[in-house]
């Protein structure tokens, strides 16, 4: 049999009358690929000791079972028997009932075609064979169909034929237009008459031919990623909404397969599924690779990255505008439409978001699509490796269970001071875990030695938690993907580094939430408090050597040198520094642990100038917030960490301010003029274009009951406001307002009515951005900004 390589896309495991069908579609070098495999039973474990009264009941509820002995036991040490079920099902529905009488059930919660891969270790890349046959050959939907299949884990990078979607509509979701720009065909489809436009156009009589042709243009053209920009909660979740309007099924998945489209009640989050093609949605693609934006609309998304946007800013302009277009310039509307969808593009392409996809499922396993998806992650790689040491994974138990102590943050001396190094321990906590071999298997078989006793094979931890030396998975998955990563970054391969990145530090994370099967608090807290006690020693031994820690946060550290000095003076201190203190953490851990040291502290920068101030109305020292001039061979640079200029939820008025503010105080300018100007203008109504608050509401608008916050007040107003004009409601379902605050109290900056209060932006803006660093220069802000007296 010939044997192929491909890239998985989606996968899905159904019922039939012959039993459980695991579907995989792939791309491959020779197109799209289905795989069928039909030799696949449910599983779940059960204790041995309750095999009788899982044969009873499975009788009772008429479902066949194939128990089997097999060499597994549980994190409590009980063995455990395999129960095979011949269908999805019935596997489900035997569980419950198990559950429901108190009987222990291990693992049913895992999905057929996801242990099925997981098992195999396939991740993203495999190599398949079986009975092959071509479907619709010589047309552009094309696929070969594969049997009998039979995969492993591969290697195979793929080339993804990707489409970016938009669409445009009614206030009321009367569909308009949908925009298409993929490699292989860029175009609108219209409802309405033939027009001649700039753009490719077709053209259709009415919304149903617009879905019929929806269809058409997927069999036609055949992507195998669709992005677009809440793609799945906005552009799908009304195609599906119009569809079942018109009695239209949308058979937009490989072989013409319907979409599957569901939302959840308890957040209201949709999710899609559509056979052999991946959805990717632009902000939640962004968010899981860590990026963060004041905004995520798309306007001020490809604004930041791309540096051009939307013509139309308002939301309300923009349905004007497009409602307009629709009736009077059509082609327009299209050109409008399609520079939605090249900007969606243009944006994947400039993060390499696609790139990271792909290297984080060729990493982890997680499907291309997963939004977050740690806890899979960690579940993939974690669960056969520890099947093969003859171990069950534990069931979810968030009931009672104990928070670990989060990351060590230090009282900060408050201050403004010269030369300040930043100095970071690399991946703190990865290194945690690899240095003191911290393992979730590794627990319970260490929890099963004495402790104490001289060459002991347990590794004390916190908490009550110890571990074994050898009986380990993760220290060695993390120090796999560290490697990797050390690659990635020497042959600049940013999204491959930064996949890696996240995965590694995802870890704590995963083992730290009650939503992890493997969740222990003597896990995360050996992990957290062993952070601590080494960030409290490095500040002794660094204080030792004559300099000032003035701050510390989980994994860095802030060292005052007592003095001014110049960048080669300061990196030579720095860097002496952090050789001493990681050859003592290597001795340390030598003599005290007969363990080798993973941990690396490293010199991250020079302050020349570095703030760190008190809290709001106190004398004691703020956490997390600080700010400092670096200057560097490149020139100066101000950095801010949790303070306005850092914060979405402040004003552009403040944030202006206090970069111009501190860099002339950090610099040695007078700042008395600037002050007095600032305050004046503002008072004056010159500065009213930043004064706009702009903040996300978190909640419900009717959920907010007790405790009415301004954003909420304006948002409300807002919408009391639409619903007078018939517009659209914007903010009953979260979102993101933009208000003033007025002499009448806040008003949505659209539906602005009364007077700014000028004196709230002095007061509550200008105020505390220069109260946190005037006394540190002996100055107030009443007395520079009090109105000058005359003469007379």
């Amino acid at each position: 049999m010939d044997i192929s390589t491909g890239f998985l896309l989606t996968r899905q495991a159904r019922d039939t009358h012959t039993g459980p069908v695991i579907e995989l579609w792939l791309t491959t070098e020779e197109g799209p690929a289905q795989l069928l495999i039909d030799d696949q039973q449910p599983v779940f474990f059960v204790p041995q000791t309750s095999l009788h009264t899982v044969t009873t009941l499975a009788e009772s509820l008429n479902v066949a079972i194939a128990p089997k002995e097999i060499a597994l036991k549980s994190f409590a040490d009980e063995a455990l028997t395999a129960v095979y079920c011949r269908s999805i099902s019935d596997s489900r529905k035997l569980a419950e009932s198990l559950k429901n009488t108190d009987i222990l059930v291990l693992e049913s919660d895992i999905k057929l075609a996801d242990r099925f891969l997981m098992e195999r270790f396939i991740q993203g890349s495999l190599t398949f064979t079986g009975q092959r046959r071509i479907i619709n050959p010589g047309q552009p939907n094309q696929f070969t169909q594969v049997s009998n299949a039979k995969v492993k884990a591969g290697k195979h990078t793929p080339k993804l034929n990707v489409l970016s979607i938009d669409i445009e509509c009614s206030e009321k979701g009367q569909l308009y237009s949908i925009g298409f720009d993929a490699e292989n065909d860029s175009r609108v489809i219209m409802v309405g008459q033939p027009q001649a436009a700039d753009t490719t156009i077709q053209w259709v009589n009415d919304e149903k031919s617009l879905l019929i042709a929806l269809n058409q243009w997927f069999k036609n053209f055949n992507p195998d990623v669709i992005i677009g920009w809440s793609v799945i909660d906005f552009d799908f979740k009304l195609l599906q909404k119009r569809a079942e309007l018109h009695r239209i099924a949308l058979n937009l998945g490989r072989n013409e397969q319907r979409i599957y489209f569901r939302t959840l009640q308890s957040s209201g989050q949709s999710f899609i599924n559509i056979p052999g093609r991946v959805v990717l949605d632009g902000i939640d693609t962004l968010k899981t690779a860590t990026y963060h934006f004041r905004s995520w609309s798309l306007e001020a998304v490809s604004q930041e990255l791309l540096g051009e946007g939307k013509a139309i800013h308002n939301a309300h302009d923009r349905m004007d505008e497009i409602n307009a277009m629709y009736h009077g310039d059509k082609p327009a509307l299209a050109k409008y439409n399609l520079q939605d969808c090249v900007l969606v593009n243009r944006i994947f392409k400039a993060t390499h978001l696609l790139d990271f996809a792909i290297e984080r499922t060729r990493l982890t396993g997680v499907e291309l699509d997963r939004v977050g998806g740690s806890v899979a992650a960690f579940t993939n790689l974690y669960l056969p490796r520890l099947h093969r040491a003859q171990y069950a994974a534990p069931n979810l138990h968030p009931e009672n269970w104990i928070a670990s102590p989060g990351g060590y943050v230090m009282d900060s001396i408050p201050g403004l001071y010269d030369s300040v190094l930043v100095l970071d321990f690399k991946s703190l906590y990865p290194s945690i875990i690899r240095s003191f071999l911290i393992d979730p298997m590794g627990l319970i078989e260490g929890l099963k030695l004495e402790i104490g006793r001289h060459n002991s094979q347990a590794i004390a931890g916190f908490r009550g938690g110890q571990f074994h030396r050898t009986q380990h998975f993760l220290p060695n998955l993390i120090e796999e993907l560290w490697k990797a990563r050390d690659v990635a970054k020497a042959n600049q391969e940013k999204a491959f580094s930064q996949a890696i990145k996240i995965i590694m530090n995802s870890f704590y994370g995963v083992l730290g939430s009650s939503g992890c099967r493997f969740f222990d608090t003597r896990l995360a807290s050996s992990i957290t408090m062993r952070g601590h006690e080494i960030m409290k020693t490095t500040k002794v031994l660094i204080e030792q050597q004559g300099y000032q820690v003035i701050y510390g946060d989980t994994d860095s550290i802030f060292v005052s040198l007592n003095g001014s000095y110049n960048n080669d003076k300061a990196d030579g201190i720095g860097n002496q520094l952090v050789t001493y203190i990681n050859e003592w953490w290597t001795q340390h851990l030598l003599d005290e642990y007969q363990l080798t040291s993973i941990l690396e502290l490293e010199y991250e920068t020079h302050y020349g100038k570095f703030l760190m101030p008190t809290i709001r109305g106190s004398e004691t020292g703020s956490k997390k917030r600080y700010a400092g001039l670096q200057r560097t061979s490149e020139g100066e640079k101000l950095i801010f960490k949790g303070l306005e200029s850092a914060r979405t939820d402040w004003t552009p008025l403040a944030q202006e301010f206090q970069q111009t503010l501190y860099q002339m105080i950090f610099t040695g300018q007078d700042p008395d003029d600037y002050i007095r100007a600032t305050v004046e203008s503002t008072a004056n109504g010159d500065n009213d274009h930043k004064l706009v608050y702009q903040k996300r509401l978190r909640r419900r608008l009717h959920e907010y009951v007790k405790n009415i916050p301004p954003q909420v007040r304006a948002a409300r107003m807002a919408d009391q406001m639409n619903q007078q004009l018939g517009r659209p409601l914007q903010y009953q379902n979260k979102g993101r307002i933009e208000y003033l605050i007025t002499v009448n109290g806040p008003e949505p900056k659209d539906y602005r009515l009364s007077a700014i209060d000028y004196q709230h932006y002095i007061d509550k803006q200008l105020r505390p951005v220069a109260d946190a660093i005037l006394p540190f220069i002996d100055k107030n802000f009443d007395d520079l900004s009090a109105p000058q007296m005359g003469l007379f």
